[in-house]
């Protein structure tokens, strides 16, 4: 349980559905209730998909490469430092999607995998956390699965109900919003980086 939870709680902030709001309602704009759901679901459950896939195979990949979950972490906290101080400062450019990619997806028929699960929903920074998580059991490794579905739920809830949570918060409350997973998001990426940085030394002694 204990697994579950911090799953839970390390990664929402990464991922935070709630500044995937502006974009999944711009994008989802001419839809009727029922397609939105339907779009937030499948999104979702992608979401979970490519989370699992970054857990269970992210250390073969790294093998492959020659790559220390180390470096990974280091790297990972990095990332994730960079996105939290974006959210963190004034004016700053939030959007995990550019003006030509939101251009392009608002043509296709359906933006569930692309741009929504990825890379709104699982981006680098949550994938980075993923395959650095280290879950010796498979008990661990299941309930940490469970954590990914928990993610999931709250970020399906999100989006379906983006349209009246922008309504109630508005701009001064989602740019608080956006700067309290800021500053968990940054937090998380400085014990990323700073408990990486003394595993390696710990192993170079």
């Amino acid at each position: 349980m204990e697994v579950l939870i911090l799953t839970f709680t390390t990664l929402f902030s990464v991922v935070n559905p709630f500044g995937a709001m502006p974009v999944f309602l711009t994008l989802t704009d001419s839809d009727s209730n029922a397609e939105r759901t339907a779009t937030a679901l499948r999104s979702c459950l992608y979401m979970v998909a490519i989370l699992s896939v970054a857990f269970f195979g992210g250390q073969y990949i790294l093998n492959f490469f020659g790559i220390n979950i180390q470096h990974l972490r280091i790297a990972g906290g990095i990332l994730l430092m960079r996105s939290a101080f974006d959210l963190l400062t004034p004016g700053a450019n939030r959007d995990r999607v550019g003006p030509a990619a939101l251009e392009e997806s608002m043509q296709k028929d359906d933006i569930s995998f692309t741009p929504l699960a990825m890379p709104m929903l699982s981006g680098p920074g949550s994938m980075a956390l993923c395959i650095g998580f280290i879950r010796p059991s498979v008990a661990d490794k299941v309930f940490t699965v469970l954590g990914f579905g928990l993610v999931a739920a709250a970020a399906f809830l999100i989006l379906v109900s983006s349209l009246r949570l922008t309504r109630f918060l508005g701009r001064p409350g989602m740019a608080a919003l956006a700067r309290v997973m800021g500053f968990l998001t940054l937090a998380i990426g400085v014990n990323f980086f700073v408990t990486a940085v003394k595993a390696l030394f710990h192993v170079a002694e």
